[in-house]
């Protein structure tokens, strides 16, 4: 009793600890941000506190798009790798099962075989109607036991057929969930750096064109500080159901990080990719976004977009540098609007990074 008095103690400081730390820093005390604190007052996890303590020492509070980050990276990898591990050890247990049902079916096997070779001798060396009848009676009772393992073990195989199956549905609902931004409903950073590496080496291959799209929601921290972190939620999806709404068949669309949006578009041109962007740009600029608690409405949302286009000698990076270079000269320039890599606005900017 004592030692769970302590143990009621100790994670009750830490539960403390974690509320203290919402209620100082003025946060919503939902289950993610509990979570972070709370393993943060244990000190269990350093990266976790290392990064905290330099975000709060750089400025002083921790924004919505810090704590997803944090929690992206530092907590929801380990709790999915938990549950495959789980998964694993499941599988590992219905194989061991089926191992031991297969041994002792092999022993089975062997033990009628050498039935079935005493039976053949007792056979010839029979002289009476009461010695062949015993024989036959063995071999009968042999085979009823044999029949009997085979069933067993086909029976077993089979629950053990669909167990797998059900564990390997459950493996891929795992992965679909360690690769999905659980805001928005798009693909995650982690699903976006695995594909866009994907879709360049296959236009590589194909010599396909690739466009890519950078998408970022104009003074998205004025909403969160003028509204609250709820209301900076309602933003990002609005702007995801409106990629969702837009983007269809083999394109990949993803939330980059914070407010950020991208999509890679596969045997797609520039000049098409930028209609697509700007199509975009005017289905989110047409939703009104309204207060869900009032009623009261806040206004529209507008975005910027840079689009690249994958050129020979291209990688990865130098194609999202260039759609980032073409985002931020778009913000430059008045916000709300599209810009690629062939527009003057993008060459100006590149021109004054490198002066």
């Amino acid at each position: 009793m004592v030692n769970l008095l302590d143990e009621h103690e100790r994670t009750m400081a830490f539960a403390e600890v974690a509320l203290g730390q919402i209620r100082s820093l003025r946060q919503t005390a939902v289950p993610r941000n509990y979570e972070i604190w709370y393993v943060y007052a244990t000190g269990y996890n350093a990266a976790l506190n290392k990064i905290i303590n330099e975000t709060l020492a750089r400025s002083g509070k921790l924004s919505e798009s810090d704590l997803e980050q944090i929690y992206e990276t530092y907590l929801s990898h380990i709790k999915a790798s938990d549950r495959i591990d789980k998964v694993g050890a499941r599988v590992i247990g219905e194989i061991d099962g089926v191992m031991t049902l297969i041994t002792e079916a092999l022993g089975m096997s062997t033990s009628y075989d050498s039935r079935l070779s005493g039976a053949n001798e007792q056979l010839k060396n029979a002289r009476s109607r009461d010695q062949l009848k015993a024989v036959i009676d063995g071999l009968m009772k042999s085979t009823r036991e044999m029949q009997e393992t085979n069933k067993a073990l086909e029976s077993r195989l089979m629950l053990s057929k669909t167990e797998i199956s059900n564990l390997q549905h459950s493996l891929e609902a795992i992965r679909a969930e360690s690769l999905t931004d659980p805001l928005t409903g798009l693909g995650n950073r982690k699903y976006f750096d695995r594909s866009i590496e994907m879709a360049v080496r296959s236009a590589q291959a194909s010599g396909e064109p690739l466009s890519l799209m950078m998408f970022d929601i104009d003074h998205f921290k004025s909403f969160n500080d003028s509204y609250g972190h709820l209301t900076g939620d309602q933003v990002l999806r609005l702007v995801a159901m409106s990629l969702k709404q837009t983007i269809k068949g083999q394109d990949i669309t993803a939330r980059y990080g914070g407010e950020e949006f991208a999509v890679v578009l596969p045997n797609t041109g520039l000049r098409q990719a930028l209609t697509v962007a700007d199509h975009i740009r005017r289905a989110v600029m047409a939703k009104e976004l309204k207060k869900k608690s009032t009623g009261e409405i806040l206004g529209r949302v507008t975005i910027s977009a840079g689009v690249s286009i994958l050129k020979p000698g291209d990688d990865t990076d130098s194609l999202i540098e260039r759609a980032d270079a073409c985002l931020y000269a778009a913000k430059r320039n008045g916000r709300n609007r599209v810009i690629c890599e062939t527009d003057r606005e993008y060459a100006d900017e590149t021109r004054s990074q490198v002066a």
